[in-house]
């Protein structure tokens, strides 16, 4: 089977050296993301390594005025990753929180040479989607398939990333995958973090829209590059006893006819 473009592809793909941040949530309730971000990476030859003693992005914290409590987190990510030739993430809201708030933070409760280990840092912190199409320039990456998916575009990743179409890039090249468009891809699922549960009539308001249009699609699969969009989605399928699973991205993209994903086994 072949999964690039070109020699020179490959040689250039196996010269990459990554770095990866599972996140807590993934770790926590959604391991098979992590496992498809490892079989993936390491199918196109990138050499993976794994920080055990990583923790969380902080996120959840900063987002709640817990501004000390995230700046140790933020303080500890970099501390971790300042070697690192890339950091990996599959998550767009925790690269949000990298990009956006960090810098931030650091001018409030940092010093010079914590600002300064960060600023050389981040222009290596990738979303995942990102690092497929913009660091290893490949798009194919020789998954396989076979079912109708809609994607739904997590806010952190179409307003903070402007990720804009490298997902669907890579699900187009996906071999048997019929990639459905979602209507209102704009709207947001309701989740939010802490907001789902400060503001829940709101959220199960703007839930029950969005999964009216990702019902409308008839796919088997919801996808994003968020577990949290895909849990909230997930549950409202559930309780209406709905056909439709949620996937994430990573797994889809991972998935081969000899190791099909596992939401598929």
């Amino acid at each position: 089977m072949v999964y690039y473009a070109s020699s020179w592809m490959v040689l250039q793909v196996l010269a990459m050296r990554a770095s990866l941040f599972i996140t807590c949530y993934n770790d926590t309730l959604f391991p098979e993301t992590g496992r498809a971000v490892v079989a993936l990476l390491e199918r196109l030859g990138v050499a993976l390594d794994f920080n055990p003693q990583q923790t969380c992005c902080g996120q959840m914290h900063a987002n709640t005025g817990f501004r000390r409590e995230a700046f140790l987190l933020a303080q500890r990510f970099v501390r971790q990753y300042q070697e690192a030739e890339a950091v990996v993430i599959p998550s767009s809201s925790c690269v949000a929180m990298i990009r956006e708030q960090y810098a931030p933070l650091f001018e409030e409760l940092g010093d010079a040479s914590l600002r300064s280990a960060f600023a050389a840092l981040l222009p290596r912190v990738f979303e995942l989607s990102e690092y497929l199409v913009d660091e290893l320039c490949v798009e194919d990456v020789g998954a396989y398939f076979p079912h109708r998916v809609t994607y739904h575009a997590s806010c952190h990743g179409l307003r903070a990333l402007a990720l804009g179409d490298r997902p669907g890039r890579l699900l187009a090249r996906v071999r048997g995958l019929d990639l459905v468009p979602l209507k209102n891809l704009d709207r947001c699922c309701g989740f939010g973090g802490t907001f789902s549960v400060k503001n829940g009539e709101v959220s199960s308001a703007m839930l029950a829209e969005k999964l009216r249009d990702v019902m409308a699609t008839g796919a088997e699969f919801c996808t994003a590059l968020d577990n949290s969009c895909l849990m909230h989605l997930g549950g409202a399928l559930h309780r209406q006893f709905a056909g439709m699973k949620t996937i994430h991205l990573a797994e889809i993209l991972a998935s081969t006819e000899r190791a099909p994903a596992e939401a598929c086994a």
